[in-house]
């Protein structure tokens, strides 16, 4: 395929279903209704996609800043995996990412630098079938359509999309050329948040109601460690929830989202913006006028069953680091932070054998402990040895590579799927449109166009 064509198909597909512009959605009955773009003709959805099993899975990675070469020292250490090329303009990182390679006895890498369309020669080689995308935010999109629309799967750094015209033009790439198209959301398989999820699966907590994520992490110390301040500059010109992706993922598999259940309508609003300004200034030695992004956002999502889910946004004010992990059920609670704990009632089902269950108190450490080890989920168990060596924010980064290639070698549906991003990712540009319409409801499209009841629950895909 010519590059002029895959380039003219990539931004004709950007301009497709966008909540951006004053005639992509309307008001009706005082909620906002965004525009849903039909499916092609002949095209299908992703759901349950299956690609043929690799034998050998051979990545390309586009972008070696901060996450760039631990995700390559990562891939060194898993079977079944070689490493094509390496992509990015700065040279630190593509000599940290050969040096990963190197001491893992690996052969070199093909470089491509230089120039900032390099990443499109990686994306046209033949001999890769994966792209794994960790640039900055705006970049994202662009480079995983042109990647698909070059054959090859992909993989994007949180959030994978910005607006909705990306998510829409994602997916519709993703379901025509059938190509994976996964968000890499490292949270999902955090330890805790497995054995939740488990518990939830089992009935431990009886029926799900209420849901609690957020992304709280104060960056003061980091904000001059983003190349050419991409980060800051992206929250000083943008307002709403830029950031929802850890927070709502582990929740949303543990809600079966558009598989039983699907996020319906969504209500947003913020504080006034005070901080963000003030970093400005000790970054740049002066003010840089209205700084849109607040010091803190707050996101209400309800689901078509009847379920809830709340989100919070705060990088500007100094809190501890929280994702806000929370789950309410009929008969037991989970939560993470500030320390992670259950409550399980005395109606708790499944195979727990504890006694004196309270429904006032959370367990003890002991029981907790027991409980951790007992519902341990098996994907915890599958990689939890090689999760402590290699490591990654605790392990969770080299399980979610591990089972990128375990399923992409074995020919499963992956663990994310394009509406797993689409969701996740579609708070960003939806919470600031209630924002801006003071708060209004806003309907969220049903990104699987009507076909999100064919699967009866969220599980993992295995081989055995």
């Amino acid at each position: 395929m010519e590059r002029k064509f895959i380039l003219l198909v990539v931004l004709a597909a950007l301009f497709l279903g966008s909540c951006s512009s004053d005639n992509s959605y309307q008001i009706i009955d005082g909620t906002i209704v965004c525009n849903t773009p039909e499916r092609a003709e002949g095209q299908q959805d992703m759901l349950a996609f299956a690609a043929e099993p690799l034998e050998s899975v051979r990545v390309g990675f586009i972008g070696l800043g901060m996450r760039g070469p631990g995700a390559v020292r990562r891939w060194c250490q898993i079977e079944g995996t070689e490493i094509v090329a390496l992509c990015d303009l700065n040279e630190e990182g593509i000599i940290k990412s050969q040096n990963h390679i190197a001491n893992a006895g690996r052969k070199p890498a093909d470089v491509y630098t230089g120039s900032e369309e390099a990443w499109r020669e990686l994306c046209e080689r033949e001999d890769i079938d994966i792209v794994y995308i960790m640039t900055d935010w705006k970049n994202h999109a662009q480079m995983a359509l042109y990647a698909m629309e070059c054959g090859k799967h992909v993989a994007i750094e949180v959030p994978a999309a910005m607006t909705m015209e990306e998510i829409w033009a994602l997916i519709d790439t993703s379901e025509r050329t059938r190509k994976h198209c996964i968000q890499l959301e490292n949270c999902v398989y955090d330890r805790f948040e497995m054995t939740a999820l488990n518990m939830a699966q089992q009935g431990l907590f009886g029926e799900i109601l209420h849901t609690e994520g957020a992304y709280i992490h104060c960056l003061s110390e980091y904000w001059d460690q983003y190349y050419n301040n991409w980060r800051l500059e992206y929250n000083r010109t943008h307002i709403g929830d830029v950031y929802p992706t850890h927070g709502i993922g582990p929740i949303c598999q543990v809600l079966n989202i558009h598989r039983g259940d699907r996020m319906k309508t969504l209500v947003a609003m913020s504080t006034r913006s005070v901080s963000g300004d003030k970093y400005w200034q000790k970054m740049f030695g002066e003010s840089c006028g209205e700084f849109a992004n607040s010091d803190q956002t707050t996101t209400l999502i309800q689901t078509e069953l009847g379920k809830v889910i709340q989100l919070h946004h705060n990088v500007m004010t100094p809190r501890p680091y929280s994702r806000d992990y929370a789950l309410v059920g009929t008969t037991g609670y989970a939560t993470k932070y500030p320390s992670a704990g259950f409550l399980l009632g005395e109606q708790t089902v499944g195979e727990v054998d504890i006694e004196n269950l309270d429904s006032h108190r959370m367990v003890d450490q002991q029981t907790f402990n027991k409980l951790m080890e007992q519902y341990k989920h098996p994907v915890t168990a599958h990689t939890e040895v090689m999760a402590a060596k290699v490591g990654g924010h605790g392990g969770m980064d080299y399980i979610m590579d591990y089972r990128l290639v375990y399923c992409l070698r074995n020919g499963l549906p992956l663990d994310m799927d394009v509406y797993d991003l689409a969701e996740w990712c579609c708070p960003i540009e939806l919470s600031a449109l209630s924002i801006t319409h003071g708060s209004m409801p806003v309907a969220i499209p049903d990104f699987t166009r009507g076909a999100w009841q064919r699967i009866d629950g969220y599980r993992h895909a295995w081989a055995e």
